[in-house]
């Protein structure tokens, strides 16, 4: 049986990217398109128009644009919670998020 789920920000990607961040905390574009499974360009749009909505805020960090949840939104704590609620049912989404590695290797460090 195929189950509908609902876009409540717009789109299937803005939401999955949302929903991501919320797990994620801070991440880049490229890390997001492999933790969804999805492409790199609609991730980068989905990213785009959530910036200029002002739900999530980017920064620079070298050559890597990193982006989170933006903390001065009118509502990011409601929307924090939200997101946490809404990520109760995708066991995948979280998995994947937990298997990320989110540190250096040491050098020197067997694979």
């Amino acid at each position: 049986m195929l189950v509908a789920r609902s876009s409540p920000f717009g789109g299937k990607t803005r939401t999955r990217v949302l929903l991501a961040l919320g797990l994620l905390s801070e991440s880049y574009p490229r890390e997001l398109a492999r933790v969804l499974d999805a492409s790199l360009y609609g991730v980068q749009e989905a990213l785009k128009g959530l910036e200029v909505d002002g739900i999530v805020s980017g920064r620079n960090a070298g050559r890597t644009r990193l982006f989170r949840l933006n903390p001065l939104y009118f509502a990011s704590e409601e929307l924090r919670r939200y997101l946490l609620r809404l990520v109760e049912p995708e066991v995948e989404l979280k998995k994947r998020v937990e298997d990320l590695r989110r540190r250096p290797r040491r050098t020197g460090k067997p694979l």
